[in-house]
C-alpha cells in the first residue's frame, strides 16, 4: 500500500479533522482517506443502529448544465435522463461499446436542466472525458467539475435524518428515497439527496469546504459515529451493492452483474453499448454474480477461488466478516446453472475449503439476514 501521507496522495478538505479525531489513513484510488477511527465492526454497528457520518469527498462530482444536458445524458447512460423526474436521482451505468461498465455513477436531476453526476472516485477524470466525448458543436451543454471545490458527507443510519433535521433543517423531512433537493446553509446551497451505499436510510449532501467542514463538526459533537471506508465497504457488501473494480469494470456487462434493471432498450436514447448490451441481452449469459454465505468459520476475501465438487468454478469478487450476521459473506460471478439460491459451494480460503451457500440478495436487509431456503 502507498505511503498515505505521500504528497502525491490527493486528500479531502477534511483530512486535517480526520487525523485530529485518530482516523488510521490510507491510500485508496489515488486519495488519503481515513480506513477507520474506533474500528472497523464499531463503525459498522453504528451505521446499522444508530447513525455514522462518511467523508466521501473523493467521490467525483460533475454539474451537467444546459438546455441539451438531458440529451447529452442519455447518449452516455444507460438509464434515460429524460425519464428522470426533478427532483429525483436514480443509478445508472457508463458503458463502452462492448457493453463493459465504465462507472456505475448516481445521477441526480435538479431542475430541467441541471444535473449531478456523481461517480467513483478513481474514475471521475475518465468520466467527464468520456461524457465530454460525446459533446457537439449544436450543444447548449457545460460540463462543469466540482470536486475539489466542495465536500461530500453520506449520513447514514436509523437516526441519520433525525440528526440532518436538527442541524440543516426540516425541509429534509419532505425528501423521499432517492430524492434530492437544494436548500441554504450557513449561507451556502447545500444539495441532499436520499440516498446512500450502505443498505441504512440516510442522505449524501454536497456543499461548500466551508459549510461542509462546520456540518461534519456538527454532526460529530451531536453523536453521530465518524466512519472510515472499512465500516463503508462492509456495510455495501452486506447491502449487496457492487464496487466497481471488483465486482464491476470494463470486463463485465450490466447482465451478467445483475445490473439489465438500469439498461433503458425499451425507449429511443442511443447511448454507448447500447446496440452490444441488446445483442447480450437476446443471447443470455453464461455466467452471474452470485452472492455467498459462509456455512463455516473463516473469513472469505477477494481472489478466493469457488469450487464445486472439486472443481473451480469462479473467482470471489468481493468477500469479508459481516459484523450484523457473524459470518463470511461474498461475491462470485458462476456459471448461471450454479448462480442459483440454495446451491452448495467450496471457497479455498487459504488452502482450506470453507463451504458457502447461494443465498438472494441483499444479505442485511433492516436486520433481515439472507437465507439459503
Amino acid at each position: 500500500m502507498s505511503d498515505p501521507h505521500a504528497s502525491t496522495l490527493r486528500k479531502t478538505p477534511l483530512f486535517d479533522l480526520h487525523e485530529r479525531l485518530g482516523g488510521r489513513i490510507v491510500e485508496f484510488g489515488g486519495w488519503a482517506m481515513p480506513v477507520q477511527y474506533r474500528g472497523i465492526v464499531e463503525e459498522h454497528h453504528a451505521v446499522r443502529r444508530r447513525a455514522g457520518v462518511f467523508d466521501v469527498s473523493h467521490m467525483g462530482r460533475l454539474f451537467v448544465v444546459g438546455a441539451d444536458a438531458a440529451q447529452l445524458l442519455r447518449r452516455a447512460l444507460t438509464y434515460d435522463a429524460v425519464r428522470l423526474a426533478e427532483g429525483r436521482g436514480h443509478y445508472t451505468l457508463l458503458c463502452n461499446e462492448r457493453g463493459g461498465i465504465i462507472d456505475d455513477p448516481y445521477l441526480y436531476r435538479l431542475d430541467e436542466q441541471r444535473f449531478l453526476f456523481v461517480g467513483n472516485a478513481g474514475n471521475a477524470e475518465h468520466d467527464t472525458d468520456v461524457v465530454r466525448a460525446l459533446v457537439t458543436p449544436d450543444m447548449d451543454v457545460e460540463l462543469l467539475d466540482r470536486q475539489d471545490q466542495t465536500v461530500m458527507l453520506a449520513v447514514q443510519g436509523p437516526q441519520a435524518t433525525a440528526h440532518l433535521l436538527r442541524i440543516v433543517g426540516q425541509e429534509l423531512a419532505a425528501v423521499g428515497k432517492r430524492g434530492c433537493t437544494e436548500l441554504p446553509f450557513m449561507g451556502y446551497k447545500l444539495f441532499a439527496s436520499r440516498t446512500g451505499y450502505t443498505g441504512e436510510d440516510g442522505f449524501e449532501l454536497a456543499t461548500s469546504i466551508e459549510a461542509g467542514r462546520a456540518l461534519w463538526g456538527r454532526l460529530i459533537d451531536s453523536g453521530v459515529e465518524p466512519c472510515g471506508l472499512g465500516a463503508r465497504d462492509t456495510l455495501r457488501l452486506e447491502a449487496a451493492l457492487p464496487l466497481w473494480g471488483h465486482d464491476i469494470d470494463e470486463s463485465t456487462n450490466p447482465y451478467e452483474a445483475g445490473l439489465g434493471w438500469v439498461v433503458s432498450l425499451d425507449g429511443d436514447a442511443a447511448f454507448t453499448g447500447r446496440e452490444a448490451l441488446a445483442r447480450i441481452k437476446a443471447a443470455g449469459v453464461t455466467r452471474k454474480l452470485a452472492h455467498l454465505r459462509a456455512l463455516d468459520r473463516g473469513v472469505i476475501r477477494d481472489g478466493c477461488a469457488v469450487l464445486r465438487a472439486g472443481e473451480r468454478v469462479g473467482v470471489v469478487t468481493s468477500g469479508s466478516f459481516s459484523p450484523t450476521l457473524g459470518t463470511s459473506i461474498a461475491m462470485a460471478y458462476l456459471p448461471v446453472e450454479l448462480a442459483v439460491q440454495g446451491t452448495d459451494l467450496d471457497v479455498d480460503v487459504r488452502g482450506r475449503m470453507v463451504r458457502a451457500s447461494v443465498v438472494r440478495r441483499p444479505f442485511v436487509e433492516g436486520g433481515t439476514q439472507a437465507s439459503a431456503a
